[in-house]
């Protein structure tokens, strides 16, 4: 499995979701303005294949605590309470990604596509 082709699909299929390159890397956002989701895959110094995304406050300290091995504080974007997601691990869990990417995009959307993500996300 392509782990960047898979990341592309959850982030595309979200209402209005964008792909651009940013600072060399795939970045995905709402109405190609507020970003949701940035690939991370050595671009950046990084050491793991991850992404890095918005989290609602409390959600990074408490994740990086837990599973120190899968979640870290990203740089640049981390003191913003972002959220670093290891996807070069065995064991990728798809659904709980489905699930990251998803909360980071209501991190950003408008209320408007928010409210479209149940019609989305059943399909």
């Amino acid at each position: 499995m392509d782990v960047l082709e898979t990341l592309r699909r959850i982030c595309l299929a979200l209402p209005e979701a964008t792909e651009r390159i940013s600072h060399g890397a795939p970045t995905w956002a709402v109405r190609d303005k507020r970003t949701f989701v940035t690939f991370a895959d050595h671009v950046h110094g990084d050491e793991h294949v991850a992404f890095w995304c918005p989290a609602p406050p409390g959600v990074q300290e408490e994740m990086v605590a837990v599973e120190p091995e899968r979640f870290f504080r990203p740089p640049y974007v981390g003191p913003s309470g972002w959220l670093g997601v290891r996807l070069d691990g065995p064991d990728v869990d798809w659904d709980e990604i489905t699930e990251i990417v998803t909360e980071a995009y209501r991190c950003v959307a408008p209320k408007t596509l928010v409210a479209r993500l149940g019609t989305v996300i059943d399909q």
